[in-house]
């Protein structure tokens, strides 16, 4: 090689056909050879980058280090292995030293051109993200609003930024500044996000359409994969259940108990996990339980889907929507005949392969259909539960946790991301008419409590009246639950599985509802549970129950007691019944497809639903005081098509009202006489 120098583009492209077939090792030797005979190459430093990057794939990051540090060190203002060494040491769990590493791409690039630009974005992006996975959200929301100065479009960063906001309770959260405009913030909202911003389907179902348009779709000349491959014949439904959260989680707690109770003899359960790795009991129970469990977490999209497309799945149920970990392009590929949206996500995916959204009669009423792209079928009650849940032996007393012994302790153990301005201020309203009472929320970050606390001063209110408890084991988390008097539900992203939580041990949950499929999910849970008193009418009443609550303990000893009764007999708990409906449910699905009837969803006008609603500043009032909503958004469509004519769909924007709007836009003036 010395004496006749083996180009550089054929070494690369050699070490990558060898890297394809498997020999990885053999591209290592390759790299490392060249690098031996040509010391003096000047571009030396591209083979140093492509070794490093061949022995992290390899898992090498001793070797993958020293390659990058080399390639740094033949040509500093080469950026491409500070992004990748910072990596290297993130998976080495030395994050201060990769943030450092990053820093030093942020702060050499001060001339802010071309690919110098991408960089830096790119580094501030690594170092939000692992400031952000370490619990670091202020210092997260600083670099990242960095990010967004150089760079207002990077709807992934705006994503991450309006959370971390969310989760800190910095309110306003939307809010602009220089180079950095309201309209571009609104448009990172992610789906998930804009659930707990503002009580608005419309502006939900386009957030979520706006969402999906970002997802690659597969290339237009292929088939379907369900397609692709030979439909054996089976007397048994093949359900697959798609999720991440199969495990230690939310989800994993609720159903549980419903892979244990699916009737073998009509169903064949398929659960395709695509979620972290270590193992715990509920995934154990899970996997127990299942006929099949298949980790896809180590495969990439198309061959997760080729493998569940394989396994003949007559239903996929996607149990994560778009929430952390999701594998939603494996669905793009069209897996399944039947797509259906059911507990992961609070809403519709408003994609074109999810055919059906499981509900309930509260949580969708007939009339707010129109704000999904899935038909709605409809549970006795949405969520399932668990009736085997864990719990510690030992109730805590009051004084072990801190609380007053004879307080009424209002409980609310929702993420922070929940808590808006106007449900806090309902909180102090509340505290402020009961002298005798504290307010018991889970502890975030020691930042956010003292921010809490001194909002509460400002109101009036001695913030010592607000208690924190510290995140604990679940079981023992249950154990505490009975030592509140009333759960207050948050707004408009409810209490879900607290909610349950909090019914299972005894505690009354006070709610009221909104449009929203968030927002209406604890009120479906309290007439579950059988106690559809306490789902107020409004924000107004919920405050007047509070308070009237408060003062009232022989009342709140009743609903406790008939919680304990009712709790082996209410439909929130009838998990037999509850697998039976789902599996007529699936049924019903099973029989429109071979019918011919499989619904499809329909997108129409969906990006100018999103173009409107962000419009609207939610953060003023709440939209559940406009009486009037969908005229209000007929109205705003109404003045979009005088002058960008609007196809006409089956929502908002019927014939009805496209033709009200063009001919009130039309009708000629008299002429002046």
């Amino acid at each position: 090689m010395s004496q006749q120098p083996f180009p550089i583009a054929q070494v690369i492209d050699a070490a990558t056909k060898l890297q394809a077939v498997g020999q990885i090792d053999r591209a290592v030797l390759l790299y490392r050879m060249w690098a031996k005979f040509n010391p003096n190459d000047p571009f030396l430093y591209v083979i140093y980058f492509n070794l490093g990057t061949t022995l992290s794939n390899r898992g090498d990051l001793a070797g993958a280090k020293d390659a990058f540090e080399e390639a740094i060190k033949l040509k500093p203002d080469f950026f491409p292995p500070y992004i990748n060494l910072g990596g290297v040491w993130e998976r080495a769990g030395k994050t201060d030293e990769a943030i450092k590493t990053w820093l030093g791409v942020v702060n050499q690039l001060e001339a802010i051109t071309g690919n110098g630009l991408n960089f830096k974005t790119m580094a501030i992006k690594q170092i939000g993200r692992v400031l952000e996975g370490n619990q670091k959200h202020a210092e997260a929301e600083l670099i990242l609003r960095q990010g967004l100065s150089l760079d207002q479009n990077q709807l992934d960063v705006a994503q991450h930024y309006l959370a971390l906001r969310m989760v800190q309770c910095e309110w306003p959260i939307v809010q602009p500044w220089e180079g950095v405009s309201r309209k571009a913030l609104m448009k990172g909202f992610s789906p998930l996000s804009i659930a707990a911003y503002t009580d608005d389907p419309i502006l939900h179902l386009g957030v979520s359409a706006a969402y999906n348009r970002t997802i690659e779709d597969p290339p237009a000349d292929t088939e379907y994969l369900w397609q692709q491959v030979e439909r054996r014949p089976s007397d048994r439904l093949r359900i697959g259940y798609l999720s991440s959260d199969l495990r230690h989680h939310a989800i994993g707690f609720l159903t549980a108990e419903v892979f244990e109770l699916h009737d073998r003899s009509k169903v064949e359960v398929f659960a395709y996990y695509c979620g972290i790795p270590p193992e715990d009991n509920i995934k154990t129970r899970i996997r127990n339980a299942v006929e099949h469990w298949v980790d896809i977490s180590g495969m990439d999209d198309q061959t997760a889907a080729k493998r569940i497309a394989e396994d003949n799945i007559d239903i996929l149920v996607d149990v994560n929507g778009y929430t952390r970990d999701a594998r939603t392009r494996v669905l793009a590929f069209r897996p399944a005949p039947i797509i259906v949206n059911w507990l992961g996500f609070p809403g519709t995916m408003a994609s074109p392969y999810h055919h059906y959204i499981l509900a309930d009669d509260w949580i969708i009423p007939k009339e707010s259909e129109i704000y999904y792209t899935e038909k709605v079928l409809r549970l006795p009650c949405y969520q399932p539960n668990d009736r085997k849940r864990l719990i510690a032996p030992e109730t805590p007393t009051r004084a072990s946790v801190g609380l007053p012994e004879d307080a009424i302790v209002y409980c609310s153990f929702n993420g922070s991301q929940k808590i808006t301005r106007f449900t806090f201020d309902r909180w102090m309203t509340i505290l402020e008419k009961v002298p005798n009472s504290v307010l018991w929320q889970l502890s975030a970050s020691e930042n956010l409590n003292e921010r809490l606390r001194t909002l509460a001063a400002e109101r009036g209110i001695d913030p010592n009246r607000l208690i924190f408890a510290p995140k604990i084991a679940n079981p023992a988390h249950l154990a505490r639950y009975p030592l509140a008097d009333l759960f207050l539900d948050s707004f408009p992203y409810g209490a879900h599985t607290t909610a349950s939580d909090a019914l299972w041990m005894g505690v009354p949950v006070l709610t009221f509802s909104g449009r929203s499929f968030a927002s209406r999910v604890c009120g479906s849970l309290v007439r579950a549970a059988n106690l559809p008193e306490l789902v107020c009418d409004g924000p107004e009443d919920f405050v007047k129950r509070a308070i009237a609550l408060g003062h009232d303990r022989e009342t709140l000893r009743r609903y406790r007691e008939k919680l304990v009764q009712n709790r082996d007999k209410c439909v929130l708990f009838d998990m037999d019944g509850h697998v039976r409906a789902l599996e007529g449910l699936f049924q019903q699905m099973w029989q429109e497809f071979q019918d011919g009837n499989l619904p499809q969803p329909d997108l129409t006008n969906l990006d100018i639903y999103h173009e409107v609603a962000i419009e609207e500043d939610h953060e003023t009032r709440e939209m559940l005081s406009i009486e009037d909503y969908n005229d209000f958004y007929r109205e705003k469509l109404a003045r979009r098509h005088k002058f960008r004519p609007i196809p006409e769909d089956k929502r908002l924007w019927t014939q009805p009202a496209s033709k009200t709007a063009t001919t009130k836009g039309i009708r000629p003036k008299k002429r002046a006489v």
